[in-house]
């Protein structure tokens, strides 16, 4: 467990409070909060064949025309450090 809590320590360290000016304490649960909900539900874990957590993985997409229509909405979070991509529905 000490090994895991190491990787996500230095993966929110390397991905969210290097690039962000942390004002006091307020400021750093909520930036937390929002990386914690990015970590569990949309960034991809390359260890499990880029499953996130708390989502199963989508089923693949084999139609080539499917793959060439593909139409990607970008949500920035935390003013733009962290970058969700979902297809529009």
């Amino acid at each position: 467990m000490n090994s895991i809590m190491e990787g996500w320590i230095q993966t929110c360290r390397h991905e969210l409070l290097d690039r962000t000016l942390i004002w006091n304490q307020r400021h750093l649960l909520h930036a937390l909060r929002e990386y914690k909900q990015f970590y569990n539900a949309h960034r991809p874990h390359q260890g499990i064949t880029n499953a996130r957590p708390l989502h199963p993985l989508p089923p693949p997409i084999t139609d080539q025309a499917k793959i060439t229509d593909l139409d990607v909405r970008r949500r920035q979070r935390l003013g733009g450090i962290l970058n969700e991509y979902h297809r529009a529905a």
